[in-house]
C-alpha cells in the first residue's frame, strides 16, 4: 500500500487533488480526512465550541489518528471517523474503511505529526494564494457548513490567518513536491498518477 500525504491552507484544494488523483489511478484507495478527527468536547455549549481554535494543530487527536493510519497500513480495517461542522461536534459512525492499494491523508496539519510523516511514501503540498483559499472557504463554509460571513470574517481574522502564517505555511519544506494551481492541476494530477502507478507495479 502507498501511503500519500496532502497537505496545505484551507481551501488550497487539497480534497479535490485526492479525488484527482485517485480517480486517475483507477485502484482501490482510502482517503482519510484530517478533519474528521478533531477532539470532541462535549462538555462545552455550541456556544463555547464554536470559540476554539480550530486551525491549530493541537486540535487534532494524532494519536487516533495515528493509530488508524497505522491499522490501515498494517492491512486492517477501522471505523470511520465523523465530524459536524455545523454543530462542531464528532458524529457516530458504523461505517467500515478497509484498506486499500493507495491510502491518502489529506489536512492542513497533515505534515505536524513526524510520526506520520515518516510512514508516508510522497508527501504533496499545495500552494495557492491566500486571497484563492478565503474566497473557496467562503463558498464552502456558506454552502455546507451553513456559517455566515461575519462568522467567516471572524474565524479568519481570529484563527485561520494566524496559524497559516505560524504553522501551515512552513509545512512546505517537509513537502517532496509542492503543486500549484490548487487539485485541479491535470498536468500535476497526470504526472503523479504516472509516478504512482510505477510505484504500484513495483
Amino acid at each position: 500500500m502507498l501511503f500519500i500525504g496532502i497537505c496545505g491552507a484551507s481551501g488550497s484544494g487539497k480534497s479535490t487533488l485526492s479525488d484527482e488523483l485517485l480517480r486517475a489511478l483507477n485502484v482501490t484507495s482510502t482517503v482519510i480526512n484530517q478533519d474528521a478527527y478533531y477532539f470532541d468536547y462535549p462538555h462545552l455549549s455550541y456556544e463555547d465550541r464554536s470559540k476554539l481554535n480550530f486551525d491549530e494543530p493541537k486540535i487534532f487527536d494524532h494519536d487516533q489518528l495515528l493509530q488508524d493510519i497505522t491499522d490501515l497500513l498494517a492491512g486492517k480495517s477501522i471505523i470511520k471517523k465523523a465530524y459536524d461542522f455545523t454543530k462542531h461536534a464528532r458524529v457516530k459512525s458504523d461505517e467500515i474503511i478497509y484498506p486499500g492499494e493507495v491510502l491518502i491523508m489529506e489536512g492542513i496539519h497533515a505534515f505536524y505529526d513526524q510520526r506520520l510523516c515518516d510512514q508516508m511514501f510522497l508527501k504533496l503540498f499545495i500552494n495557492v494564494e491566500p486571497d484563492i483559499c478565503l474566497l473557496r472557504r467562503i463558498n464552502r463554509d456558506i454552502k455546507e457548513r451553513e456559517r455566515s460571513i461575519d462568522s467567516i470574517s471572524a474565524q479568519y481574522l481570529a484563527t485561520v490567518k494566524p496559524m497559516y502564517d505560524k504553522y501551515i505555511r512552513n509545512y512546505i519544506h517537509h513537502a517532496d513536491v509542492i503543486v500549484t494551481r490548487g487539485g485541479k492541476n491535470a498536468r500535476i494530477v497526470e504526472i503523479l498518477a504516472g509516478y504512482l502507478r510505477d510505484a504500484l507495479e513495483k
